[in-house]
């Protein structure tokens, strides 16, 4: 069972239950356990025919398969190397099953050599092996891990990219969507480092949730962008509401050192009208930085330094989420729209299944 979404029209979504594919030598069958669904999952479809999330999980057109992070299970296997029994962590359709073709098992995980995700970012090919019985340590459990890993891992890409640029000679960084969790993850890491002044831009009806968190050190609503102090600046734009980051340029201007196109939480936002004033904005893909890190720092570095950072997030987190889970096609079309419709509560973390 698939839940599809027409790719030109987001809000048309349709529940398809083809019969399972018989599999060939070397596919293995997974049956998707649970998955996450966040803001960051609309972003994929908004951004889905340029940086290519609908060519991940194929679908008959116009209709694709949103991808979402969550975990599986094999149920079937033709594959030498892969057990029936095992449980994976990576990318999944909004389905009740995936077939993969796995390349070399090893690392602690396998690939997924299927033909149509050939040239994708190797992180949303990988698939990481979960151990068979789980270590209580006390650190994040699988809805940690489902629903803010994904987006702590670009937080902290973003907040590595601005260090890696000297901050781009900036003593303050703006971010739009202060309250999503993507940028609640970069407030965390920009202010566990402390060398500029974070500021949060969220709607009005969040301001005091947001400031209650303590990861901002000062919390903008919209209509009072002009309140920005105009000093050399920073502008990670997560929400990806046209008039917000017209506002933000115009009223910083030349002091505007960088923008930094993240998201598009406020995707239905009308475009602006004219010129930007100060930069162009540059998008941010999380496999270029992840990829100049692996180089520089060697893959093992780059996941300690990653590790160290998410535990002391998750641990945070506690303070203030709360998980939602919730099973079958209608909970999922539900808290879709919930997220399409930009109306989720910002405190909570959805867990779905298809199966109902």
């Amino acid at each position: 069972m698939d839940f599809e979404v027409n790719r030109s029209d987001l809000h048309d979504t349709r529940i398809v239950d083809p019969p399972p594919v018989e599999l060939e030598d070397g596919q293995v069958r997974l049956r998707v356990d649970a998955f996450a669904l966040t803001a960051n999952n609309i972003t994929y479809a908004v951004a889905g025919d340029m940086l290519r999330y609908w060519d991940v999980f194929p679908a008959e057109d116009p209709y694709g398969r949103i991808p979402v992070w969550g975990y599986a299970d094999v149920v079937e296997s033709r594959h030498d190397d892969l057990e029936v029994g095992t449980r994976w962590y990576g990318y999944l359709p909004m389905s009740t099953e995936l077939v993969v073709e796995p390349g070399r098992i090893g690392d602690g995980g396998f690939t997924d050599t299927a033909a149509h995700r050939a040239g994708l970012a190797g992180a949303y090919n990988r698939y990481v092996a979960v151990p068979s019985a789980p270590v209580d340590d006390g650190g994040p459990d699988e809805d940690h891990r489902m629903v803010l890993y994904p987006l702590f891992f670009t937080s902290f890409l973003i907040d590595d990219a601005i260090a890696d640029s000297d901050g781009f000679g900036a003593t303050q960084v703006v971010i739009s969507s202060a309250s999503s969790k993507t940028a609640l993850g970069t407030a965390f890491c920009l202010a566990r480092r402390g060398d500029v002044e974070v500021v949060g831009l969220t709607s009005p009806g969040n301001v005091d949730f947001v400031e209650g968190l303590g990861v901002y050190d000062r919390v903008v609503a919209y209509p009072d962008v002009t309140s920005l102090d105009v000093v050399p600046s920073v502008f990670v734009d997560i929400a990806g509401a046209a008039a917000v980051r017209a506002a933000v340029h115009d009223h910083l201007g030349d002091e505007l050192r960088h923008s930094m196109t993240v998201g598009s939480t406020h995707w239905q936002a009308p475009p602006p009208v004219g010129d930007l004033r100060g930069p162009t904005p540059q998008f941010f893909f999380a496999p270029t930085q992840i990829s100049k890190r692996t180089s520089e720092w060697g893959r093992d570095e780059l996941d300690r330094r990653l590790d160290e950072a998410w535990v002391a997030y998750a641990t945070w987190t506690d303070e203030w989420i709360r998980f939602e889970h919730g099973a079958g096609p209608e909970a999922v079309e539900r808290v879709y729209r919930e997220l399409l419709d930009n109306r989720a509560d910002p405190t909570v973390g959805f867990v779905l299944t298809m199966a109902g």
